[in-house]
């Protein structure tokens, strides 16, 4: 990722800032680098796909194997791009995670002074000191609103007058060894983490609109390994959950049904696949190829579609008793969307508002894509590669905004002071970023700091963790 060296703070203006993204998923490895046109939109210059071997259920299970996985989709992606990239944004997933509510607030000494956004960075980094049981680690915290002065549902305070400011906060949780595995293929990988982001979140940010958050709604992104939840209301992330089942049990599922090997098993729900019986007939058939020696087997596709079936049913099952624990059934008025590659099964919607009784659609990630996407990268099982992307943008564009703040001479307190965070990573040692044959901007990864105090993020731990290491790689 490439951070300009100029004086302009418009987005629309940086078109020539790329960024990139890594889905490191049960099935795929999906590397993308993009650029925003002259309207905004996300640019794919460069997209690569390998198989993954060496992750389960969106947990690393075999280090090399996922090294070389990143390696080939990097490689890909940056042979299309015709540049080299060494910053990446990084999705998290797997069962390990979870979700709490927690409230926070902070007493302020000048209540005529304006609420800054070092007050609620101070108020973030308050939540990293929470108490989590052993073995795991607080990887992000996001606010929800905010009370100043006893006065609630404040979506954003900077600018107001106050002594008092208090926050809910919604955190997501994970095991520390996951997510260190992760960082680690990573970095093996020659590239640098920019932030670790919860995958259901990404997703989340490609296929809905401010107006179906503001209504409620519930995302659910069926990948290979996990099923991801993200339920928001009133604009406001309100749960998120994983599920440890996914696209790959389904294909166990055909594969031992059907009594058939895993490659036929996986094409023929892709190819055939639907998740309601009733709506395919006992008289067509597919054949699969025979072992050699042996002759090749008759399936019937309502068969097929009765063991689909019976799994999507209880992946359903899970989802909807999380809807109803956050207790916000009746006010998601978005219904449901179904993103990842387990949406594009054939009657998958109607199922899921059969089981739900709330209204479901398919999300494509392919509103906020350039109109030179290529069609098969707005499918649902990229949606998470192209929030990613999103996501990335949206934070160069808060640090930019921060950087302007401070350059026109925005006093800032020792007490509450905090480092501008850069594009890129804020801890990226000794490493100096490649060099630009295009004569496009180059990176700059050292952004100036301010001096202040306050406790190290979790990336930022796990970036010190393996400077400190003795390991080569």
């Amino acid at each position: 990722m490439e951070t300009p060296r100029n004086n302009s703070m418009h987005p629309q203006q940086n078109e020539g800032v790329y960024i990139a993204s890594l889905d490191i998923g049960t099935t795929k490895i999906a590397a993308m680098i993009a650029r925003r046109d002259a309207a905004g939109k996300i640019e794919i210059v460069g997209f690569g796909r390998s198989d993954s071997f060496g992750v389960r259920r969106g947990v690393v299970a075999n280090i090399d194997d996922t090294v070389n996985a990143i390696k080939n989709a990097i490689g890909e992606a940056e042979k299309q791009a015709g540049r080299k990239i060494k910053y990446v944004h990084v999705g998290i997933a797997g069962h390990h995670i979870k979700s709490l509510q927690h409230r926070g607030n902070i007493i302020r000494k000048n209540g005529d002074e304006e609420i800054s956004a070092n007050d609620i960075d101070r108020l973030i980094n308050d939540m990293y000191n929470l108490t989590v049981s052993p073995g795991e680690e607080i990887i992000d915290v996001i606010p929800q609103e905010y009370t100043v002065d006893g006065e609630p549902g404040i979506k954003n305070p900077v600018g107001m007058l106050g002594t008092h400011l208090e926050a809910n906060f919604h955190i997501i949780v994970g095991q520390t060894a996951a997510a260190k595995n992760i960082y680690k293929c990573v970095r093996r990988a020659g590239l640098e983490v920019v932030d670790l982001i919860l995958e259901p979140l990404a997703s989340a940010e490609a296929t809905l609109s401010d107006e179906e958050k503001e209504a409620g709604i519930v995302l659910v992104d069926i990948g290979g390994g996990t099923t991801d939840i993200a339920i928001f209301q009133d604009n406001i992330i309100r749960h998120t959950a994983v599920i440890p089942l996914g696209g790959e049990v389904i294909t166990e599922d055909v594969k031992d049904g059907c009594s058939i090997i895993k490659k036929f098993a996986e094409e023929v729900k892709v190819k055939y696949g639907s998740a309601l019986a009733s709506e395919n007939s006992d008289s067509d058939v597919v054949s699969i190829p025979g072992l050699r020696g042996r002759q090749s087997k008759e399936i019937t596709l309502r068969n097929l579609a009765s063991i689909i079936q019976a799994r999507m049913e209880e992946i359903i099952e899970y989802v909807y008793r999380e809807i109803q624990a956050t207790g916000l059934e009746k006010k998601l008025i978005g219904g449901i969307v179904l993103t990842g590659g387990g949406a594009m099964l054939k009657h998958l919607s109607l199922l899921t508002e059969y089981m739900t009784g709330m209204e479901t659609r398919i999300g494509y990630p392919n509103e906020h894509c350039a109109a030179t996407t290529p069609k098969h990268l707005s499918s649902p099982m990229y949606s998470t590669g192209i929030g990613l992307l999103l996501l990335g943008f949206k934070r160069m564009d808060k640090d930019l905004k921060r950087r302007e703040i401070l350059q026109v001479g925005q006093p800032v307190s020792e007490e509450n002071a905090e480092p501008v965070i850069s594009s890129a990573p804020s801890n990226p040692g000794s490493q100096t970023p490649p060099d630009n044959a295009k004569n496009e901007p180059v990176q700059n990864p050292e952004p100036a700091p301010v001096p202040g105090k306050r406790r190290k993020s979790f990336l930022e731990r796990m970036q010190d963790w393996f400077n400190d290491s003795d390991e080569n790689y």
